[in-house]
């Protein structure tokens, strides 16, 4: 059986880091995507960032480029999300999902797509 599990989420002030893990387990890591998600309040869940299957490029959304790094440690299957220069905006859940196969630049955002999810970790940023 498929598990995601998130970690690392927790209150920070701005301009902090936060690193966010995924650890994954029940499937060859190395066959899938593994995307970053986040719900803002009241907003709709986006992507954050991605890291294709058997690929060495990552896919980033505008908003965080430049101050996330998504990287993964094959040996402990896990995803990891290195959170720098964290704004207000930042704040919401974060989720990490699997697609099986690859990504292009034109499709890693695409929720409908990932058949697995964990449940979530909580990013609060203030001001």
């Amino acid at each position: 059986e498929v598990h995601l599990v998130e970690s690392g989420g927790g209150f920070v002030q701005a301009g902090g880091s936060l690193r966010l893990s995924c650890a994954t387990s029940g499937f060859t890591f190395d066959d899938y995507t593994i995307t970053w998600f986040r719900r803002a309040p009241g907003k709709e869940r986006e992507g954050v960032a991605c890291l294709p299957s058997r690929d060495h490029r990552t896919y980033y959304a505008d908003s965080v480029n430049d101050r996330f790094a998504i990287s993964s440690d094959t040996a402990k299957n896990t995803v990891y999300l290195q959170m720098d220069r964290l704004q207000p905006e930042d704040t919401g859940v974060y989720y990490c999902a699997a697609y099986l196969g690859g990504l292009y630049y034109s499709s890693w955002s695409k929720q409908y797509l990932y058949d697995h999810w964990g449940q979530g970790t909580q990013v609060s940023v203030s001001s």
